[in-house]
């Protein structure tokens, strides 16, 4: 790839072009990303649910991508998406999708979050993605938080750190570029970014020793990118603009005080935090003056044009120096050159077998089983009796409009448990009178989703431990801190997500097919510290 020798006589709108990773709807390139693609040179799209059906169909769309930036005579693109594991997972069918990040930090070792995304990079790698918007490095130490949560590894900045540095190395051996967000950190905030802009007060001393670790260790471990938050925090910039739009937070720490020569790479311009406040063209102006190298628009056609008009504007006029549209230039074709974007993909025949194979598929099971954590067994309810008559209370479907999260409806506890022998009946919490003959059960388990959220999940649950006290079983399915919520159960289990693989882990431990060795990467309460596992301790 001899593009990067030639970027320096390329026209202003083309340079621009590259300084941006748009977003479209659909299965297949629209028209308008072809235009902007055509015409504008953008530097990459992304992915989300709304353009994956399978692993085939992904395939061939990057390829199409491609062959329509090749056949313009511009370079490769960056092909992005967000695959973080567990919850946040926008290509499911097909692939090998591994456990997430909270479910990686309670099996505690380097060696799952390093492996884990080595088989997920290079299975994006054979479909055509380069850029992966991971790992979450943010430190989730506010049980408040309504965007992070089982996105991050831990309440530990160390356990961050250590596993996040793991991540990039993880993916940067299969030749995709890691991301690691939400610089400076996202996790310690109540307010989602989505909706409305988040104020963090904390001083300097505490962001250093909390926020700014996990990113130290991301840059020593050489991470391609860095992805800015739509975060206010006035220790840094008493201006009051969020994070993405802040010189002293781009510019003046992460390049000056931390050192990082790598991709800068903005969160999405419409999230409400900078649409609502700023709108994405001024956002975009406001970010490349920052010190962002890259503007990610996800959504709207009008929306993206209009910024890439702003910013040609800005540098005719003056506001925005063609050398800060060069210096983000520079970095952004080091890394297409990196990463050999122009090496061409494989055909569907060769890449089908080598994706989403057993081993693959072992690797994820492996870390999967080994986060299962159990938290309390004080009545030796555990491992439950397969020929018992077992209730279990399966919570409502929750979409989770955030990172696309949903309750899966690919299975349920009672499905996995049901397979692995059990004699169950399964009732949907929503269904008429879920509660009904529980005293022919011998065996209740309730499960729940995120009950602090979800009136429904907590009111069954409190009213089954109270009802049933000796006999229940609970197990959170997303969100560990559920416990405080219905403290009174005598059993219950955590896993950190609800997609198959997880609730499958989950029925074996409950039946004794594994032990449940997990610990908790973060602290419930005093009595059920961080790194706390019943089994371990009884």
């Amino acid at each position: 790839m001899t593009i990067q020798r030639e970027w320096q006589s390329w026209s202003l709108n083309k340079k621009i072009g590259q300084l941006f990773v748009f977003g479209f709807h659909g299965y297949e390139p629209t028209e308008q990303i072809k235009r902007l693609i055509e015409a504008n040179g953008i530097g990459g799209t992304i992915y989300f649910s709304r353009n994956v059906k399978d692993a085939k169909q992904v395939h061939k769309l990057s390829g199409e991508l491609q062959s329509i930036a090749k056949n313009a005579g511009q370079p490769p693109l960056f092909v992005a998406i967000d695959q973080e594991g567990g919850m946040v997972a926008r290509l499911v069918d097909g692939v090998t999708l591994m456990p997430g990040n909270m479910a990686i930090g309670a099996a505690g070792l380097a060696e799952g979050a390093r492996e884990t995304a080595r088989v997920c990079g290079e299975e994006l790698r054979q479909l055509g993605v380069t850029m992966n918007y991971a790992p979450c490095i943010d430190v989730n130490n506010n049980p408040d938080n309504p965007v992070i949560n089982v996105r991050s590894y831990s309440d530990r900045s160390d356990v961050v750190s250590e596993l996040g540095a793991a991540a990039v190395l993880g993916y940067q051996s299969a030749r995709v570029a890691a991301t690691v967000k939400h610089f400076p950190g996202h996790g310690d905030t109540a307010v989602d970014s989505h909706h409305a802009l988040p104020i963090l007060l904390h001083g300097r001393e505490r962001l250093e020793a909390i926020e700014l670790k996990p990113f130290r260790a991301a840059i020593k471990a050489g991470t391609d990118c860095i992805m800015t938050a739509h975060v206010c925090l006035p220790a840094l910039d008493p201006t009051g603009v969020p994070s993405t739009l802040s010189e002293p937070v781009i510019t003046g720490l992460l390049r000056k005080e931390l050192g990082y020569e790598g991709i800068v790479v903005t969160d999405c311009l419409e999230m409400d935090a900078i649409d609502k406040n700023y709108g994405p063209a001024q956002g975009a102006i406001k970010a490349l003056q920052a010190g962002a190298d890259m503007v990610l628009i996800s959504h709207t056609f009008e929306k993206q044009w209009a910024a890439l008009e702003a910013v040609i504007a800005a540098v005719e006029k003056g506001e925005l120096s063609e050398a800060r549209i060069d210096e983000a230039l520079d970095r952004i074709m080091s890394l297409k050159v990196k990463l050999e974007l122009d090496e061409s993909l494989k055909a569907w025949e060769q890449v089908e077998p080598i994706i989403g194979t057993e081993a693959n598929k072992a690797v994820a099971r492996r870390w999967s089983e080994a986060s299962v954590t159990l938290v309390k067994n004080d009545g030796g309810l555990l491992p439950l009796s397969r020929s018992e008559s077992t209730l279990v209370l399966w919570p409502d479907i929750v979409p989770v409009s955030v990172a696309d999260e949903m309750l899966s409806g690919d299975g349920s506890l009672g499905q996995f448990l049901g397979e692995y022998g059990a004699n169950v009946v399964e009732r949907r919490m929503n269904s008429d009178n879920p509660l009904a003959d529980l005293d022919r059960f011998a065996q209740i388990i309730v499960v729940t989703y995120d009950a602090s959220k979800h009136p429904l999940e907590r009111d069954i649950a409190r009213e089954v431990v109270k009802l049933a006290p000796e006999r229940t079983v609970a197990i959170s399915v997303r969100n560990p801190l559920d416990l405080l919520l219905y403290p009174e159960v005598k059993a219950y289990v955590a896993v950190y997500e609800c997609r198959p693989l997880a609730l499958a882990a989950a029925a074996k431990a409950l039946l004794g097919d594994i032990n449940p060795i997990g610990k908790l990467p973060l602290e419930i309460s005093a009595a059920y510290p961080f790194g706390w596992n019943a089994a371990a301790d009884s």
